[in-house]
């Protein structure tokens, strides 16, 4: 696949997106709880779908000597994790597509994805590429969401139809909200051994979303209409069920939430 096609097949192309995606985590505090006791002094590290690079920059931070690279599909996201870290030289980024990255087997100790495997269609493929490039007792690191969307109490059927038809018509392009529980296999299908699973909550909202959620999911929104758009068909009916799933979220006997998985395997020797 060309990096041009890959990027058809990321639904949340936009400009913004960089930015969406700094807003949602907090940097240093992931990767002391998922990557610090597995990151040792002197260690090649690779962030598959690095984005604009703040994680990986944290990575970087644990130690002196660590150095780091991050591969995205996104030429705009990388401009960005080039200058955020314009001063550090033990930390590179490289335009290419995880399912089919063109480094060297065998080159890293570490290598982790986040939240991007759901949007992958050859997931099978990109986890396999990143267990190649590990070097042998070296750590792959998956973590993605299941029940991204719809999970949902009590429904709103309306509400309901639209995100269920909205996630059936993106499968297409290879989106699966119900990935995270897929991470366990598709690390023993890699070749991966000594696998660790960890299950978390991730989203959840009971009662009114505080208004820095509600910012988030408005920014979600308006990143994805014209998926929503294509396939709601037109732009109207987009922002109008857009609106109404907002709505649904400031109501307080909302419950909605999802899960994440964070699957960690290692490359036999």
């Amino acid at each position: 696949m060309s990096r041009a096609t890959a990027i058809t097949y990321y639904i949340m192309e936009d400009p913004r997106e960089a930015l969406r995606l700094e807003l949602k985590v907090d940097p240093d505090a992931w990767v002391q709880k998922y990557l610090a006791h597995r990151v040792c002094p002197g260690a090649e590290v690779l962030s598959v779908g690095c984005g604009p690079g703040v994680i990986l920059r944290a990575v970087a931070d644990l130690d002196s000597s660590i150095r780091a690279t991050g591969i995205d599909v996104s030429e705009g996201r990388l401009q960005q994790a080039k200058e955020r870290n314009r001063e550090n030289s033990r930390v590179q980024f490289v335009c290419g597509d995880a399912q089919s990255m063109e480094f060297q087997s065998n080159s890293f100790d570490l290598v982790y994805c986040r939240m991007l495997l759901q949007y992958l269609k050859e997931k099978e493929r990109a986890v396999s590429e990143m267990a190649r490039v590990c070097k042998p007792g070296g750590t792959v690191l998956l973590q993605d969401l299941d029940g991204q969307l719809l999970w949902h109490y009590p429904e709103n059927p309306s509400v309901q139809r639209t995100l269920e038809k909205v996630v059936a018509a993106l499968a297409a392009t290879g989106f699966d909200p119900f990935v995270g529980r897929k991470l366990f296999w598709l690390a023993r299908n890699a070749g991966l051994t000594n696998i660790d699973v960890q299950a978390e909550c991730y989203h959840l909202i009971a009662g009114e979303a505080d208004p820095h959620i509600l910012k988030q999911w408005e920014l979600k929104l308006e990143i994805a209409k014209p998926q929503m758009s294509r396939v709601l068909g037109s732009e109207s009916e987009a922002k109008e069920q857009s609106r109404a799933f907002l709505e649904f979220l400031r109501q307080p006997d909302t419950l909605t939430y999802s899960t994440v998985f964070t699957v960690a395997g290692k490359k036999p020797l």
